[in-house]
């Protein structure tokens, strides 16, 4: 029990404190960590998303990569409509961005599948490019406008996720995903 008055005072200032900063230390985290910039585009009867995870290998996703973990980066797009009740998914794609550095011949083998589908590889000497891979995706296939409703809202949601998950490995997101999103107007 506190003995004086000026003794509480104190204790009370320091769980104030602690309080304040358990409650704030999800947006601490979360300002600075990595970001997703998501930009939807209508053209030629499809619905393409554009998107890039800034900061997303940090120096420690890029020592793992040099010691030769394999490392990927998984993408959920989502296309859905919002209403006042729930929203509706329209279509989804998956995108699995992979690297893995073979310290034998210094080169990293890239990989890229939709869908589970493998869409491209290719191997490269250059972080840059091994960087460009994991995080940038230009005009990415999510619909056809046939399945819009014409003047009708909807928005790109995109989820991004890092793998593998080890305790020892400190991911560039501590709660092991980041979703960017960002809203359109179908006009036909």
């Amino acid at each position: 029990m506190p003995r004086n008055r000026v003794e509480l005072m104190h204790r009370r200032a320091c769980l104030s404190s602690v309080l304040a900063l358990l409650v704030a230390w999800p947006i601490l985290i979360r300002a600075e960590g990595p970001d997703l910039k998501v930009t939807p585009l209508q053209r030629d009867g499809q619905v393409f998303v554009s998107f890039e995870l800034s900061d997303g290998l940090t120096p420690d996703v890029r020592d793992a990569i040099q010691s030769g973990l394999p490392t990927t980066f998984l993408y959920e797009i989502e296309l859905r409509q919002g209403s006042a009740l729930f929203d509706r998914t329209v279509a989804s794609v998956t995108i699995a961005a992979s690297v893995r550095f073979d310290n034998l011949t210094r080169r990293y083998q890239m990989s890229r599948a939709v869908d589970g589908r493998v869409q491209d590889a290719r191997p490269t000497e250059d972080q840059d490019a091994v960087r460009e891979w994991m995080t940038r995706f230009e005009r990415v296939p999510v619909s056809t406008t046939a399945a819009l409703e014409a003047n009708a809202e909807y928005y790109v949601r995109v989820r991004a996720s890092a793998r593998p998950r080890n305790a020892w490995l400190v991911w560039p997101w501590a709660s092991g995903s980041v979703l960017g999103n960002a809203k359109f107007t179908y006009i036909p």
